[in-house]
Order: C-alpha cells, then structure tokens, then sequence
C-alpha cells in the first residue's frame, strides 16, 4: 500500500489532536451563545444560582443539566482573573469542515488570513468584525495561532459561534488553494506602495481575501511571496498605524463597500 503524503498524516493527526480537546468557555454572552448553538457539543456546564437564573431559558434549550456553584469556589477550572460572570461551560473545539465548503468563490466573496497571530483578544475581535462584515471564513495556522479559548470566546462576543474559524495545517498552501478557487490575495503592510482602495477598485466583485501579519514581525516572507498584492491602510498624517484587529475590520467594510459599488 502506497504511503499517505505527509500534508494528509499531518491533517489526520491535528484532527485527531483537535477532537480530544476541549476548553471552556465563561462570560454570561459567550456561554448563552454556546447553550444555543446545536452545532456546539457541550460537556459540563459550572452556573452560580444567579447566572442559572439569567440563562435559564438557553439552558433548558440546550438540555444540558447544570451545576450549581457557589461563587466564592466557584467550581470550573478556570484562571484566577478569569471575568466568568458566575457562568462557564466545558466544550469541544468547532469542527468548520473543509476549506472549500466554506470558501464558495462567489462574486464579493472576502475572507481573512492570520500569519501568526496569536493574541487571543485580537482574533475575537476579528471574528466578530468578520461576522458583522461578512466574511465567510477567518483562517489562520494550526500552529502559532490563537487557538479557541474562552479568552478568545469572551472577546469574540458570540461571533465564535457563528463565524466560521478555521485552523489549517499549512497556511501557504492554502492561499495557493484560494488563488486556485479565484481569490485575489491582498498583503496589508504598512510600507507598500498600492493603497487598499486603488487594489480593491481592481478586485472589484471577485472573491478576494486580506492577509494580515502579527503586530511588530508583520508577513513573514513566504506569506509574502503568497500574496497577489501588498497593500497599504492610508494613514491622513505621516505616521500612525493599526493593530491588526482594527486593520482586519477596516479592510473588510472597505472590501465589502467595494463589491456592492
């Protein structure tokens, strides 16, 4: 029997790894979205009394039994600062199905490329940006990434569980697959020369997507080299810049204004 390539024993492998994880997320938001969502598998959910009270009607949706805490030793393993509102539930990862299932190559089509960035409250923030502006998928590397955590749930706002978040196992390999399904690729990087609206103008209606770098090392060059275009945020004086969530949003309402003109 001829022997599996190594890019399917490595996807095989972080699907195994992935399915064996579970996190937990906390916040009254963060855990009522996760209650409705059926898509969601869910294994322990730690209430206090008065947090029970305030999801209760999402909890007897999701039929999951609840246990009740008492706040002072509140019972689910969570880190000491962790802001959980007296309410944290225990769940598996979201399995989001392949990258052409969710990237369709329609016309106005975006999406969101992460090289590397791994701050949790920046890719919840970009989640939720994404879900507002409709991006059909924020896709980042298995690893050197943020994976799903309740940090990253908490600031997302419920976006997690709508938003489509997919980790992939090789991220130049898979903008070549986007360049494949039509996708033009637009590197954001402070230095370039082409401003976003005069690359969006000559996207137009096609799918495109914006590939953003971790704040201070920004793409790394193979990213780079994966990208169609490298494009700049104008900035009204000399200096100034973006982190990448804000960067992230301004390019996805300047991308969708741009396929609706």
């Amino acid at each position: 029997m001829a022997r599996k390539p190594d890019w399917v024993i490595e996807k095989e492998r972080a699907r195994r790894t992935g399915a064996a994880e579970t996190l937990w997320l906390f916040g009254l938001h963060a855990v009522r979205d996760a209650l409705s969502n059926p898509q969601r598998e869910k294994l322990r959910l730690v209430v206090t009394k008065n947090a029970a009270d305030r999801l209760a009607e999402a909890i007897a949706a999701s039929g999951i039994a609840p246990e009740i805490s008492d706040a002072r030793r509140f019972a689910a393993p969570l880190d000491p600062g962790a802001v959980h509102q007296g309410a944290a539930l225990e769940v598996r990862p979201r399995d989001w199905g392949r990258l052409e299932e969710l990237c369709t190559g329609c016309p106005g089509a975006r999406v969101v490329l992460l090289d590397r960035v791994t701050d949790p409250h920046n890719v919840g923030a970009i989640l939720r940006s994404a879900e507002v502006f409709g991006a059909e998928a924020v896709i980042a590397p298995q690893r050197h990434s943020a994976p799903e955590t309740g940090a990253l749930a908490k600031t997302a706002s419920g976006a997690l569980e709508r938003q489509p978040y997919l980790r992939v196992p090789n991220l130049a390999r898979t903008m070549a697959a986007l360049r494949g399904l039509g996708y033009t690729l637009l590197g954001l990087d402070g230095a370039a020369d082409m401003p976003l609206d005069a690359a969006l103008a000559e996207v137009g209606e096609r799918p495109a997507g914006f590939v953003l770098g971790a704040e201070g090392p920004g793409l790394r060059q193979l990213t780079r080299e994966n990208c169609d275009r490298l494009v700049r945020i104008p900035a009204a004086g000399g200096f100034g810049s973006l982190n990448v969530s804000n960067a992230a949003a301004v390019a996805l309402y300047a991308g969708r204004e741009e396929a609706r003109a």
